[in-house]
């Protein structure tokens, strides 16, 4: 491991330096107030000229700013306005330049879900919205080979985290941990928290983030996949993997050194026995589009028995725009024109050997059921959703247990509510006496919008939870003058979709 890597051992040290970057409002409000909206955006661009512009005063949170997202040499005399210098020289925060110091990594600013100010740990370089970018070719910061390097937060990151059930928990494991952000998130709710990664370096930046944070320390362990967890289960899984389906695992943090989407088939397939009963593994994923299946039925076919799951594709690339995206991320579009050639050759010979037409990139949800009738949905949902999105992705799941134990007749003797706010559509000519189509749509969650028919609307609109869903199917049966037993026999499979989709919520007493 670098020498050059800080230490966070004396937690009274790393305390204090915590306290110091709180005192100078080294926070992610802090750090809006002082740059404003703009250079705030378009720092996480790359781009630091309106940051430089907006840091040029000697203050304490101006001079984190630039040491520690600019990454520039700071004076000593004005970086011990900010910070214990003596202590971060000693940990390894910070190095001497002659007359002026500098950092050693990169620490950003990180909002928790419930204000809580965080720190997120991570190469130079290698934050979204760092001083260069990643840092290009063969050399990573300091040296380090840059198939090593530990990047910060990005855009995957806070969407697993958004995403992810936050129910409290006995244990909780982040696979594949990178700078520690799903740790961290973990150790809100989760009793215990281990965290495993391929890179031993990884597992050091995790270890810097949470203390830096002042988290509770998690179970550290290196090595692939489920491997250093042996036999262990955990209520809850979670993964950010390196997913990216290439020719090769030149990249650590993002090659999962596996053929094709290999590498998410296998911790899908391999997590049922990492799980406890009722528990949840949660993971960002990338998938191929074979030619002559369909991607659904495909990542279906993964799903281990005894789960349920749900997969939702949020964007597919065709092969030429994936590889194009990867080749830059790895700063190939900056080499010899004849290598990036090259590589993207190789790119798309492996996409034809394997008969992959596109790249599907989505969320994979499991949970530990053990029904001999598991419900496993495979969908396309590439509309903007509500994040954090943990609570409903909570109520999927429960919401299947419900309708997997009941049938039509215990159907029609439930109890719905509408959802929060739900807001019905009629779209028709105008002057028309009635609407050519009703819809439904959420503003909560997914934010789904489904058709419904004017029984199906009138049926949702006076669901409150008091009356059972065939008393209100016999009055609106009353009301328009249809047969009441014909419309209890061809309702339920419409009520069934309505609480699939979450349009309606079971009552339970």
């Amino acid at each position: 491991m670098s020498t050059l890597l800080p230490s966070a051992t004396d937690r009274a040290r790393t305390a204090r330096l915590r306290e110091s970057l709180l005192t100078a409002a080294f926070t992610a409000d802090g750090l809006l107030d002082l740059l404003g909206a703009p250079a705030y955006a378009a720092l996480a661009r790359s781009e630091t000229v309106p940051a430089l512009r907006a840091t040029r005063v000697d203050g304490p949170l101006e001079t984190l700013v630039r040491l520690f997202l600019l990454q520039l040499p700071v004076a000593h005399a004005r970086a011990a306005a900010a910070l214990p210098v003596d202590d971060c020289l000693a940990d390894g925060w910070l190095v001497r330049d002659g007359g002026d110091v500098r950092a050693t990594v990169d620490v950003r600013p990180y909002s928790g879900p419930e204000g809580e100010d965080w720190w997120i740990v991570s190469d130079l370089g290698c934050a979204v919205g760092g001083a260069g970018g990643i840092a290009g070719g063969s050399g990573g910061p300091s040296g380090v080979d840059r198939s090593q390097l530990v990047l910060g937060v990005g855009g995957a990151s806070t969407t697993l985290a958004g995403i992810t059930i936050r129910t409290p928990v006995a244990s909780a494991l982040d696979l594949g941990t990178g700078s520690g952000i799903q740790a961290l998130h973990a150790s809100r709710h989760a009793t215990e928290v281990t965290a495993t990664d391929l890179n031993p370096r990884a597992l050091h930046f995790a270890r810097l983030t949470l203390a830096l944070s002042g988290a509770p320390e998690a179970d550290l362990r290196e090595g692939s996949l489920f491997e250093p967890v042996a036999r262990d289960t955990y209520d809850l899984i979670v993964s950010n993997p390196p997913f990216v389906i290439s020719p090769g695992a030149r990249l650590t943090y993002r090659d999962g050194g596996m053929g094709g989407d290999d590498l998410c088939r296998t911790i899908v397939q391999q997590a049922a026995d990492r799980l406890n009963d009722g528990g949840h593994c949660q993971l960002l994923a990338n998938w191929q589009h074979v030619e002559g299946e369909d991607w659904r039925d495909r990542l279906s076919s993964w799903v281990p028995r005894g789960c349920d799951a749900w997969i939702v594709q949020r964007e597919v690339q065709d092969v030429a725009q994936y590889a194009e995206l990867w080749l830059r991320d790895g700063g190939d579009h900056r080499t010899d024109p004849a290598a990036y050639a090259a590589r993207y050759d190789a790119w798309l010979d492996e996409f034809e050997t394997r008969k992959t037409k596109a790249v599907g990139f989505g969320w994979i949800t499991l949970r530990k059921s053990g029904s001999d009738r598991p419900s496993v949905i495979a969908e396309e949902w590439p509309h903007p959703v509500e994040q954090p999105l943990g609570a409903s992705v909570r109520a999927h799941f429960e919401r299947q247990d419900f309708l997997r134990s009941h049938d039509d007749a215990s159907l029609l003797a439930a109890r719905f509510r509408l959802a929060d706010e739900v807001v019905q559509e009629q779209v028709g000519l105008p002057g028309a006496e009635d609407p050519e189509h009703v819809v439904l749509r959420q503003n909560r969650g997914m934010r789904r919008a489904t058709k419904v028919d004017t029984v199906g609307a009138g049926f949702a609109g006076v669901c409150d939870g008091s009356l059972s869903a065939g008393r209100i199917l016999d009055a609106i049966a009353q009301l328009v003058g249809q047969d009441p037993v014909l419309l209890r026999d061809r309702t339920p499979e419409s009520i069934r979709l309505l609480v699939e989709q979450g349009f309606l919520i079971p009552v339970v007493d």
